[in-house]
């Protein structure tokens, strides 16, 4: 156990030491936030001080000299100053906090277009959801309300310890014991009592977010086949297994904030016992006793805010690890920013085998593609024949064998080639939450009207998108929800003949089309033989009877 612990110590230390390196850039910031943190704690500090001083004055035991006039003033200035000073303070940590973030997602949407399409495909999207919307905005408390509060601390235990020693040494010891027993002994012992708490937290909650958005999905399903009991009773399991495990990580908050209050007030009648002796011994003045016991009892601001990070903590790494996990992830196909750029003269599967894990999907298939025809695949589902299309796309490097576009060997050759000299259109065809004009420019972004009313004519979508009271600028909704599958899946044909690709490779693209719509789409590919090279997936044998040639996958193989 005590090996656990250390690796995983050594492993927060890291991760720790990795989120700080994202301030770098800000130090500057950082730097007038700590400033002005330390100042304004002094400011507060200094204003029961001065009142223990005042009240000892007119005692006649103290030693001030103002006025009335003049130490109220003094007082009024510090209270101001404490409040400008901490929405200074409070502003600059802000700034930090949400620009980091906003760079941390940047950085994280560059990962995960380099991961995409191989590495994402399996995994859980609530999951990817919870990482890049709760994962990123609770590291906001790390930066924000860790980094500069632990520099505060430390300057203001100089400041402090400076202070008190200025009346004996023994005043700044154990007020120095105080300060570390809160600021740095309670956080970590509640981290420790929290265990991997917050990083079951943190995967319970993103379970709980896949869940949601699997519901909301598939709700019409729901719905029509009364599984709406069911479905309710999973989520309410997953929140209270979320309810339980964020309850037991804040009992142990709570524990440690009552502990925190008995440290600060243990602290004080400390110095009230050490200090008695030193007053009857003359060693320090009744004034100084006074003084420092107040210092102390006001001064535990900085701590206490160290303190209750204990509880957040654990939540926090197990969020910037989840982050920094997405940002280190080696993609399953690296991108080739230079390579081969070959002509197309056709394309080749060569003794070509891939696996999934374990689960073995291609066996030693070997397929001719050549120039201008259209190349049928049929077989049931599960044969390889969408895996194949998408290693002819690079998104996966085959386990065995190769593949060749233009005699090339496609792991040579220049990716953002390859993707202008390909086109992929699969059965369900994503569209975004914007206009069909939008949305088929993705394609090709300088297209004219003509071009994009050609593509849309090809793909016998033309009459329905001019039908459409805004036209081309119609909005298609989340996810081109309020269209059918039919006309989502002709328009993602539209965007793959406006993209001019030499081969285009189509997966069942007639799947979610009638007779009548399936007959034009086909009569449009028969079109372009000699133009366009087609790789043409599909079970229906109708619409495989416009292919040159035909080959059939059986359990992985050419049959």
């Amino acid at each position: 156990m005590g090996e656990v612990a250390s690796v995983d110590k050594k492993s927060n230390l890291r991760l720790m030491g990795r989120m700080l390196g994202f301030v770098k850039p800000m130090a500057g910031v950082m730097c007038a936030s700590v400033v002005c943190g330390i100042l304004g704690f002094s400011c507060a500090t200094a204003l029961p001080v001065l009142a223990a001083e005042a009240v000892l004055s007119v005692a006649g035991r103290g030693s001030l000299v103002w006025g009335v006039g003049a130490f109220g003033g003094v007082l009024v200035f510090l209270a101001v100053a404490r409040g400008v000073l901490h929405y200074i303070e409070q502003r600059c940590n802000h700034y930090i906090a949400f620009k980091l973030l906003a760079h941390i997602r940047d950085l994280v949407f560059g990962a995960l277009r380099r991961l995409a399409p191989a590495k994402l495909s399996g995994r859980n999207r609530g999951e990817l959801i919870s990482t890049i919307t709760s994962d990123i905005e609770l590291l906001e408390v790390f930066y924000a309300h860790t980094v500069s509060p632990v520099l505060i601390a430390a300057g203001m235990t100089l400041v402090l310890v400076g202070f008190l020693a200025s009346f004996s040494s023994v005043f700044a010891l154990v007020a120095l014991v105080g300060y570390a027993l809160v600021g740095v002994a309670s956080p970590i012992l509640v981290s420790r009592a929290s265990g991997d708490g917050g990083a079951r937290a943190r995967s319970v909650q993103a379970g709980l977010s896949g869940y949601v958005l699997d519901n909301l999905r598939g709700l019409a399903q729901v719905i029509q086949y009364g599984a709406g009991e069911k479905r309710l009773a999973g989520l309410d399991e997953r929140s209270r297994r979320l309810v339980d495990v964020q309850r037991r990580l804040r009992a142990k908050g709570v524990i440690g904030a009552a502990c925190v209050g008995v440290l600060v007030v243990l602290t004080a009648v400390a110095q009230l016992f050490v200090g008695a002796p030193l007053v009857e011994s003359g060693a320090v003045s009744a004034e100084a006793y006074v003084l420092a016991i107040v210092t102390t009892l006001s001064s535990f601001g900085p701590y206490v805010a160290l303190a209750n990070l204990g509880s957040t903590l654990q939540q926090t790494l197990a969020s910037g690890g989840r982050v920094l996990g997405i940002l280190d992830e080696a993609p399953a196909v690296a991108e080739r920013e230079t390579g081969e750029e070959p002509a197309f003269t056709g394309a080749a599967a060569e003794g070509v085998s891939f696996s999934y894990g374990d689960e073995k999907v291609l066996r030693d298939v070997n397929l001719e593609i050549p120039v201008g025809k259209i190349v049928g695949v049929s077989g049931r589902s599960g044969s390889g024949k969408s895996t194949l299309c998408r290693l002819l796309m690079r998104f996966w490097d085959a386990g065995g064998g190769a593949i060749r576009i233009g005699g090339s060997d496609i792991r040579d050759i220049r990716t953002g080639y390859l993707r202008d000299l390909e086109a992929f259109v699969e059965q369900d065809t994503v569209l975004f939450h914007d206009t069909i004009r939008a949305n088929l420019l993705i394609a090709k972004p300088n297209a004219t009207q003509k071009e994009l009313e050609r593509a849309c004519a090809q793909a016998s979508i033309l009459d329905f998108v001019e039908g459409l009271p805004a036209g081309f600028d119609t909005e298609v909704g989340e996810l081109g929800d309020t269209l059918s599958g039919g006309e989502r899946q002709r328009l993602g044909l539209a965007r793959a003949f406006l993209h001019e690709a030499s081969f285009v490779l189509l997966d069942e693209p007639t799947s979610n089309l009638d007779a009548l719509n399936e007959g034009a789409v086909l009569k449009a590919l028969d079109a372009q033989r000699g133009t366009r090279t087609v790789l043409l997936i599909s079970h229906r044998p109708g619409s495989l009877a416009i292919a040159d040639e035909v080959i059939s996958l059986d359990q992985g193989r050419v049959s």
